[in-house]
C-alpha cells in the first residue's frame, strides 16, 4: 500500500467520523449521515441547548388504525409527511425520527410503522404549495433488533418531560431508497395500530423540527429551490432575534389508506394540507415565541446510507460548508 494511498484512506475514515455523528449504536457501522433535521426538545441533545431550551416542540398525528370490518383497506388514518433532498446519489438504507403518544403515555406501544417515500408534486393548485405525489417505495417495519436490510425498528424514550415523553426511532429498511442527487422526495411514516394485537388503540404524532439548527446536508443545487435557508426571525423573551431555518416547503398533512398483502404495500393519500409551527398566546411556550405560528414547520428526522468509496470526501465536504444563503418561500410567509 503507498503512502499515498494510505494517507487517502485515513482522511476519507476521519471524514467518515465528522459525519457520522453518531450519539448511540442504532445507525449501523457504516452509515453515514446524509440529511438531517433535529427535533425541537427542550434544549435537550440533539437539539440547541441554549436560546431554544424553553421551546418542547409539538407532534402532528400521523396513525392509520386497522379497519374493522375490513374495508378495501387495511388501514386508515391520518398522515404526516415532509420533503427532502440531499446531494447525493447513495440509497437511504436507515431513517431515524422522532414523536410521541397521545396522552403523554409513558409506554412504547408502536409495533409497525409505513415508512414511503415519494415523488414531489412542486405546486398543488388547490392548496398552494408542493406536496407528496407518485409512491415510490413503501415498506413496513415491524419492531425487533435492527441488523442490514432487517425491516426492522427500535424505540427509545429520550426525554420524559412533564409535557411530552419524546421517543427516538431508528428503522432499517427491507429495501433500500434509491435517490437520484439534487431531487426533491417526500417522507412519510405513519404508525399502524392494529388495537387487537398492540393492547388497544392510541395515537402517535411525529414531533418537529428545530428551527433553530441548520441542516447544512441539504441540497444546495439550483434546481432544488428554494432549498435550505432562512425564511425569517423571531423575538425570544431574553430580546434576541433569532433566524428560523427552514427547508423546502411546508410539511403537509392528509388521510392515508394502507393496503399490505402479499403483492407489497400500497397506499392511497388525500386531503393534503400544510402545518405551521405553534404558539399560543398567553400558554406556555410550544414551538417557539410568538410569531413562529407564522412560519411552516419541517418534521425531525435522519436519513443514513452507506457510501461508496468514490463519494465519501463529498459527505465530507457537504457537512463541513455550510454557505447557506437567506431565500424566497414558494409560499409567502409573514415574518415576526
Amino acid at each position: 500500500m503507498s503512502h499515498r494511498y494510505l494517507h487517502s484512506l485515513l482522511a476519507a475514515v476521519a471524514i467518515i467520523a465528522m459525519v457520522c455523528v453518531p450519539a448511540n449504536a442504532d445507525p449501523l457501522p457504516g452509515e453515514v449521515l446524509k440529511f438531517q433535521q433535529l427535533p425541537l426538545n427542550n434544549g435537550l441533545p440533539p437539539g440547541n441547548p441554549n436560546t431554544y431550551a424553553n421551546y418542547p416542540g409539538h407532534d402532528e398525528w400521523s396513525t392509520a388504525r386497522s379497519t374493522l370490518p375490513p374495508a378495501n383497506f387495511d388501514f386508515a388514518g391520518t398522515f404526516m409527511a415532509d420533503d427532502f433532498a440531499d446531494k447525493f446519489s447513495t440509497p437511504v438504507v436507515h431513517v431515524r425520527w422522532w414523536g410521541s403518544y397521545e396522552n403523554n403515555i409513558n409506554q412504547g406501544l408502536a409495533q409497525r410503522f409505513l415508512i414511503s417515500f415519494e415523488s414531489d408534486l412542486p405546486n398543488d393548485p388547490l392548496i398552494g404549495a408542493s406536496r407528496p405525489d407518485q409512491p415510490l417505495l413503501n415498506q413496513i417495519v415491524k419492531e425487533g433488533p435492527l441488523a442490514p436490510g432487517s425491516g426492522t425498528f427500535t424505540e427509545k424514550l429520550v426525554n420524559p418531560a412533564v409535557n411530552e415523553h419524546l421517543w427516538e426511532y431508528n428503522a432499517e429498511l427491507a429495501l433500500p431508497f434509491q435517490q437520484k442527487p439534487d431531487t426533491v422526495y417526500w417522507l412519510k411514516i405513519v404508525a399502524l395500530n392494529d388495537p387487537n394485537v398492540d393492547n388497544g388503540a392510541f395515537n402517535w404524532g411525529w414531533h418537529n423540527r428545530d428551527w433553530g439548527t441548520p441542516n447544512p446536508l441539504a441540497s444546495t443545487a439550483p434546481n432544488v429551490a428554494p432549498g435550505e435557508g432562512i425564511i425569517g426571525s423571531v423575538i425570544n423573551p431574553n430580546g434576541t432575534s433569532d433566524p428560523v431555518w427552514h427547508f423546502q416547503d411546508d410539511a403537509v398533512s392528509g388521510l392515508v389508506f394502507v393496503n399490505a398483502n402479499a403483492t407489497g404495500v400500497q397506499i392511497q393519500q388525500t386531503g393534503y394540507k400544510p402545518e405551521n409551527y405553534i404558539a399560543i398566546a398567553g400558554a406556555p411556550p410550544i414551538d417557539g415565541p410568538p410569531g413562529i405560528e407564522n412560519f411552516s414547520k419541517d418534521l425531525a428526522f435522519e436519513l443514513y446510507t452507506v457510501p461508496e468509496p468514490a463519494t465519501v470526501l463529498l459527505f465530507g465536504a457537504g457537512a463541513a460548508g455550510l454557505g447557506l444563503a437567506a431565500w424566497k418561500r414558494r409560499r409567502p410567509r409573514l415574518s415576526a
